[in-house]
């Protein structure tokens, strides 16, 4: 019989489809052979061709936008947002209107076309997660940004338009419904429980043991009671931190094995799935930090919605958590 599962968080719910369950050979597979290095931007050598870099790693201290880089960071060419407009609030009759004030930054995670974010060793991720934690901080300093997401689209089915591997950090002006419905879910639990819910969250998936996937010193990763789609994964520091910027050098090391673990079991079990993660992390400066714990969600791209889930947002899942993790926790 289908199972209904209510998010203690946000108070969402989801339908579980334990009628017609799927493992990972169910779902379709995606090709993701690199096939465009030959005019791809993002390359060596083909700085020019991006906008002028914000930040960088170069391991030989060479000059900026030139081809001797490890990681790069350039304005994203056709931004969602802009940082170059003032910021002007109107009012439409009932509408509200901001004008599109923020930054969209792209971060370029490699110079090598072919290898993806799962294939780097773990200290050149750790590289990567120290410049969104700089890309952060220097947003973050801009007193009109309350917000700043870092996200990843990886392959076609998540988005993806340019298949040499990189992430995206987006600034906002405000903070967007589905984080401040998570952080006002955390705030409700906390006022009623005295306790983090996703602390309490964690314990549970301690006691419950069967939809946890991997863990190391500081990061747990493990699939949700209650996820929207199949095979979603979370990571989640063991200690209870508001804030991803303020991660420490050996928490950066362990997320990067952990992450770089969890993206590899991912792409073993599932065939190399398309992808989305994002880092939901508190807005800035923020008042309660008690309340609020970051984390990574990652999508593998399985299924697509369909009306139901549009017109009602109760989500179909076509495959038990705990069955998900298991199949995860065997992938090697």
């Amino acid at each position: 019989m289908p199972q209904l599962r209510r998010d203690p968080i946000v108070g969402r719910w989801i339908v579980i489809d334990s009628d017609h369950p799927k493992e990972p050979k169910d779902f379709p597979k995606e090709d993701q052979t690199p096939s465009h290095a030959a005019v791809c931007p993002f390359c060596p050598q083909r700085e020019s061709r991006t906008p002028p870099e914000l930040d960088a790693v170069r391991p030989n201290g060479s000059g900026p936008n030139t081809s001797d880089w490890q990681i790069r960071t350039i304005p994203n060419k056709f931004p969602a947002l802009v940082h170059e407009e003032p910021m002007e609030k109107e009012g439409i009759g009932m509408f509200d209107v901001i004008s599109g004030y923020g930054a969209h930054e792209v971060v370029i995670e490699t110079p090598d076309h072919n290898r993806q974010m799962a294939d780097l060793t773990i200290q050149e991720l750790v590289l990567v997660l120290n410049q969104y934690q700089r890309r952060y901080k220097a947003l973050a300093s801009d007193a009109r940004l309350k917000y700043i997401v870092i996200f990843k689209n990886f392959g076609p089915s998540a988005g993806a338009t340019i298949e040499h591997s990189h992430s995206q950090v987006i600034a906002l002006p405000m903070v967007p419904k589905t984080v401040l419905e998570e952080i006002e879910g955390a705030e409700h639990y906390h006022l009623s429980h005295g306790a983090c819910v996703f602390c309490t969250m964690l314990a549970q998936e301690y006691q419950d043991k069967d939809r946890l996937i991997s863990e190391n010193n500081s990061f747990v990763s493990f699939c949700p009671f209650v996820p929207r789609y199949a095979f979603e994964t979370w990571m989640m520091p063991k200690a209870h931190q508001a804030h991803f910027a303020d991660l420490n050098e050996q928490g950066v090391h362990d997320l990067a094995s952990g992450l770089l673990d969890t993206l590899n079991r991912i792409k073993k079990c599932l065939s190399n799935p398309s992808y989305n993660f994002y880092l939901h992390t508190s807005p800035i400066n923020y008042g309660r930090p008690n309340c609020y714990h970051w984390h990574i969600e990652i999508i593998p791209k399985l299924t697509r919605s369909i009306g139901f889930e549009w017109g009602t947002g109760l989500h179909i899942v076509p495959t038990f958590p705990n069955e998900a993790a298991r199949y995860l926790r065997d992938a090697r």
